[in-house]
């Protein structure tokens, strides 16, 4: 079966972390502003693939759609994004459902061939020993080789089929292989392998709505990072992002969650943790280790500086949503920025009944 031709892939078309894509945000924001375009993530995607000149079509598309209404219609803009800016991605999917199809279409009529040929060899069968029961058998050899005969055709048929089968199972394999790329790449942020914003968005709801008791959520934030990437550059930013996304995969107890919020911002959802001196003493192992980094050049392993990271964390309450409880786990990390960085703080527990 051959392969579509695979389109590129929205980390292909968007570079992430870069001074390309701020330049070219800085494009896009003024424009959207001249429009009065909302800010969502629909209309960044749009504007910015309208300044990098992705599209040609596009761009005229969205000069026009300025032009001929005094508002940016949200119908107009969920269009134009379905069709130029995840047109490659929903192809992709379409082309492998097709695959599966057409798959499981070929399994199916070879089954179905097999049983045919199955039945035909039972009826011979049958016929060759209802004639070896006769009291005299005028035939033999032609008797004999008819059961020779089918039974060949029977065993030619059967390795054609589990040929077949081993091939579908390789096919199987390697559409998994690809289903399991895609949705790494459609939950997993790209440069420190810890769950996207919108990976961690759509699990602390579902877990806030299922049971939120026990839930806790730790923000943190790497402390002074604008001032890091403006001395030392991006290159060196996206190592430090990358060494404490890995810190936090390695230290992370069982069934807690770890994404990359934004930036150089993380969240840690922890389970079974109605104690907060468990959260405090995680999110203390935590800022330990991070500040126990050492940046280093790689070919001389010169010491350049050391990072820390400032926590806010907060115990879901009952009643407590998405906003709720992020809310306050913010406003304690924002607590522990003013408190000197580097520092761990809890966020107060308060009544939501009476809030």
């Amino acid at each position: 079966m051959s392969q579509p031709k695979k389109a590129p892939s929205l980390l292909e078309l968007f570079p992430e972390e870069t001074r390309e894509a701020a330049a070219l945000l800085k494009k896009a924001v003024p424009l959207m502003m001249k429009h009065s375009i909302p800010p969502n993530p629909v209309h960044y995607a749009l504007w910015y693939s309208y300044s990098k000149g992705l599209d040609a079509e596009l761009n005229r598309r969205l000069d026009k759609t300025v032009q001929d209404f005094d508002c940016f219609p949200p119908e107009t803009a969920v269009k134009l994004f379905r069709d130029f800016i995840i047109h490659g991605e929903l192809e992709e999917a379409r082309a492998g459902q097709q695959q599966v199809i057409d798959l499981v279409d070929d399994i199916e009529g070879d089954v179905s061939r097999s049983i045919i040929g199955s039945r035909h060899y039972q009826t011979s069968l049958e016929q060759g020993l209802a004639a070896l029961h006769e009291p005299i058998i005028e035939d033999l050899p032609a008797v004999l080789n008819e059961l020779q005969h089918s039974t060949q055709v029977i065993q030619d048929q059967q390795d054609k089929f589990l040929y077949r089968l081993q091939a579908a199972q390789e096919e199987i394999k390697c559409l998994r292989n690809q289903l399991e790329r895609a949705h790494m790449a459609a939950t997993l942020d790209s440069l420190t392998k810890v769950f996207n914003r919108n990976a961690f968005t759509r699990l602390l709801e579902q877990i806030l709505h299922d049971n939120p008791q026990g839930v806790a959520l730790l923000m943190l934030d790497i402390d002074h990072f604008k001032q890091f990437n403006d001395q030392y550059g991006h290159p060196l930013g996206d190592r430090v992002l990358q060494h404490v996304g890995s810190l936090l995969r390695d230290l992370l107890p069982p069934q807690a969650i770890a994404a990359r919020y934004g930036g150089e911002e993380f969240c840690v959802i922890l389970r079974d943790c109605s104690n907060p001196d468990n959260v405090h003493a995680f999110a203390e192992k935590l800022r330990l280790k991070i500040h126990a980094l050492r940046i280093k050049v790689r070919r001389t392993d010169e010491v350049l500086d050391s990072i820390s990271a400032s926590f806010g964390y907060a115990l879901a309450q009952a009643g407590d949503d998405f906003e709720s409880l992020l809310t306050r786990a913010d406003d304690a990390l924002y607590q522990a920025k003013r408190n000197g960085r580097n520092t761990v703080h809890p966020a107060p527990e308060t009544s939501l009944a009476s809030a």
